[in-house]
């Protein structure tokens, strides 16, 4: 875990409980969930292995660890996990330096949070290594925290990474709103306590208890996120 900036207050508008938002990256903050399956598309071509586009659903949103792993089982490629982890990180970089596209409505909704102080936390799976480069574009100063997940023994779907992200933030899960892209961040995000905001990019999401479906940043403000959790 890695703090960009002071950890902010926790200072809310009155009648709402929020205390901080934790934002996931790929496929939420930044459009490269394709890039990532373009990745792996790419390196198990050179390995001499086609993927079938049913596993992509498989391996997005996950941890390189059970994404690469499945690739590897499925596939039977004669390769290592940690030689693959380092060809696919290689593979992405490689293509967020061509171009790295905002989802809509991120950058607004970044500088709306900084604007009024709110605590937030860039939460991902991905490895410092690629958080370190997408946050030049998000702006490492819209952060109070980043985790990243070779920083934590156990990354989504366990809660680990968003609890930590809470306690760096002085938060309670319970009154941070998660806003995530996948079936696996969600999963971590309500195992920690969280409420979630999810704006599904490859698998659709359904509605739950604390869970609330949008099909866009664009439909998200800090009103919004305040109306989610009240006093």
């Amino acid at each position: 875990m890695t703090s960009t900036v002071p950890a902010l207050g926790t200072r809310t508008a009155e009648g709402s409980a929020l205390q901080a938002v934790l934002l996931d990256m790929d496929g939420t903050l930044v459009d490269t969930e394709d890039f990532w399956w373009d990745a792996e598309v790419e390196v198990f071509a050179r390995l001499g292995h086609k993927l079938d586009d049913s596993w992509r659903h498989v391996v997005v949103g996950g941890p390189m660890t059970r994404s690469a792993g499945f690739l590897i089982e499925a596939t039977g490629a004669d390769i290592t996990l940690a030689e693959l982890t380092v060809l696919l990180n290689d593979g992405f970089e490689a293509r967020i330096a061509r171009a790295l596209p905002l989802m809509p409505g991120a950058a607004r909704l970044l500088a709306e949070l900084a604007a009024h102080e709110i605590p937030t936390a860039l939460v991902s799976a991905s490895h410092r290594r690629i958080i370190d480069r997408v946050l030049i574009s998000l702006g490492p100063g819209n952060f109070g925290l980043t985790v990243a997940g070779d920083e934590v023994e156990r990354t989504k779907p366990h809660p680990d990474p968003y609890l930590l992200a809470a306690a760096g933030l002085g938060a309670d899960p319970a009154r941070c709103v998660v806003i995530e892209d996948t079936a696996t961040g969600i999963a971590s995000a309500e195992a920690a306590g969280c409420h979630v905001v999810a704006v599904p990019s490859v698998a659709p999401i359904t509605p739950a208890a604390r869970r609330t479906v949008v099909p866009s940043l664009e439909e998200v403000d800090l009103t919004f996120l305040r109306g989610l959790l009240t006093v």
